[in-house]
């Protein structure tokens, strides 16, 4: 599982994946060793490095905030696959944009060239996964700067495969 989480103004990229031993955690593409345990609702208790935090989630329709001891963090949390948050990236405003892999996969074609003007939602490659092509859309209308895939690599969700400027 991959999120977008946004506490305090800060973004983070942060992949979950569960194991036999508990829950290997990658925060920025940095490995995090940690064990977690759901104590009762909406209560977690986690060990990270030995040390233990008692993490609180309070939600509201509007927000979201989670409480470490008696701090309290405003977060915000995106699951890039979705497409609200797909939606929200291609619209929040000007500048780069990283078009990611949204699963694991193997790049098919490349639909456009480096340089290459594009409009929002124009394709820019296909990649297939689960015998299924996807053809994966500019976020914004730009000009594609870098293709950072080519045709037959294989790659893992999240991996950024292009930027549109």
């Amino acid at each position: 599982m991959i999120f977008d989480v946004n506490i305090d103004g800060a973004d983070y990229r942060l992949q979950l994946v569960r194991e036999k031993a508990g829950w290997k955690c990658r925060l920025n593409g940095r490995e995090v060793a940690l064990d977690a345990v759901l104590t009762r609702a909406n209560v977690l208790s986690i060990v990270i490095g030995g040390t233990a935090y008692e993490v609180k989630r309070e939600a509201t329709p509007l927000d979201l905030h989670f409480w470490v001891g008696s701090a309290r963090y405003a977060a915000e949390v995106r699951d890039p696959r979705s497409l609200r948050s797909r939606r929200q990236a291609a619209g929040a405003g000007d500048g780069i944009k990283k078009l990611v892999a949204p699963m694991p996969g193997k790049v098919v074609r490349l639909l456009v060239q480096e340089k290459a003007a594009v409009q929002a939602g124009e394709g820019v490659l296909v990649i297939e996964a689960m015998k299924m092509q996807n053809e994966l859309k500019s976020p914004k209308k730009g000009v594609v700067q870098k293709i950072l895939a080519a045709p037959g690599a294989a790659v893992n969700a999240g991996d950024v495969l292009a930027i549109v400027e």
